[in-house]
Order: structure tokens, then C-alpha cells, then sequence
């Protein structure tokens, strides 16, 4: 592992870790985990959608990035896409998936390496819209593997996990606990990190 890597987490309410009594969020957890001389941003904001997030990405990332340094991009949304609001879902699928694309082919222009992960379930939301986010999810996989960038899911593996459901459920509805982070955490630090986050980026 190369000495300087700087990496933006940036997304949604789960990415920002609301609910965590500790503050850690799954991100924090991460790092803790890794280890290593990081420089990490966390560019969570609640309620954000895809749409939010491409908006913001260039002008908040690109001051954090460095030259001559391995600068990396972790993504996570889409659980607010999915939300049905006034009979309609905040963000088309397909819209979607063009501003996660968007995202990709801008941090690879600029040299920064991409990682994605999926979006959590939103427990209280009910099974109709589990089965919106899973399919997003499972779109958003194939699109990173086209752009051969890593994709983690979670939204099947945490709907399942009851650690996550009932903090979630004991909680907002949406957000879990330390416990259910923990839960998070272990399935990005499971799949693909470990292997994207020592591989040295151009």
C-alpha cells in the first residue's frame, strides 16, 4: 500500500452513518479496519439522491483530491431514489443509473479510482420498495462491471440480517445502530475492499 491515499465516501444518510450512537457509521468502521496512513472525507448527506450527488460530486471531491497522489472515490446511494413521493419514485431508475455513469467516467478523466456500494434497505419503506432498491442494485452491478469497476452489494444480504432490521426498526425505520453499521461494514470489508484499497490506483 502506497503512502498517501485519499479517499472521498461520498452518498447518502448511511453513508453520513445517521443513527450510529457512536458516530462511527460503517465508514468509520472501514477505516478503523484498513488501517494505514489514509486521508478520508466523509461526503455523506441525508436525504440525498443520485441527483444530489452528481450534482455536488465534482466541487466537493475535486478539492480533496491531490496530484501525485492515490486519490479514490467510494459512492453509495440510490435508497432515496427508490422512495415513492407523491405516487412517483424520486429518481427514475434509468436516471439512476446515467448519473452513477456520469460519476465513473468523471473520476477515471480525472484519475481518481471509483468503488461503488450498494444501497441499504429502508426497513419501514415495505417490501415494494426493497424490491425497487434490489433492482436498482442489481443494475447498478452490471454497470459497474462494464466500466470494471468494484460493486459491493448489500441490499439483499442487510434486508435479510436481523441485527439491521431491528435496530432500524427500533429506531427511524430506516437507520440502524452501531450493531447494524457493524453489519455494513463487514460486508464492504467482506467483498471487494481489501483488494481495491491495496492495489496502487495511476
Amino acid at each position: 500500500m502506497i503512502q498517501d491515499i485519499r479517499i472521498c465516501f461520498i452518498g447518502d444518510s448511511f453513508v453520513q452513518g445517521i443513527g450510529d450512537p457512536e458516530y462511527r457509521g460503517w465508514v468509520g468502521r472501514v477505516l478503523e479496519a484498513t488501517g494505514g496512513d489514509l486521508t478520508a472525507f466523509n461526503l455523506g448527506v441525508r436525504r440525498n439522491t443520485s441527483e444530489d450527488v452528481v450534482r455536488r460530486c465534482r466541487q466537493e471531491v475535486l478539492p480533496r483530491t491531490l496530484p501525485g497522489a492515490d486519490n479514490r472515490l467510494v459512492v453509495s446511494f440510490g435508497s432515496n431514489d427508490t422512495i415513492e413521493e407523491n405516487g412517483a419514485v424520486r429518481v427514475d431508475p434509468a436516471r439512476s443509473l446515467g448519473n452513477l455513469a456520469t460519476i465513473l467516467d468523471e473520476s477515471r478523466r480525472r484519475a481518481v479510482a471509483p468503488l461503488v456500494v450498494g444501497p441499504p434497505p429502508v426497513v419501514d419503506a415495505g417490501p415494494e420498495h426493497l424490491a425497487r432498491t434490489a433492482k436498482l442494485a442489481d443494475a447498478m452491478s452490471v454497470l459497474c462491471q462494464s466500466h470494471r469497476i468494484p460493486f459491493i452489494p448489500t441490499t439483499h444480504r442487510l434486508a435479510a440480517d436481523p441485527v439491521w432490521t431491528e435496530e432500524a426498526l427500533a429506531g427511524d425505520g430506516a437507520h440502524p445502530g452501531s450493531g447494524g453499521y457493524r453489519r455494513l461494514a463487514d460486508l464492504v470489508l467482506a467483498d471487494q475492499w481489501r483488494v481495491w484499497i491495496a492495489q496502487p490506483q495511476p
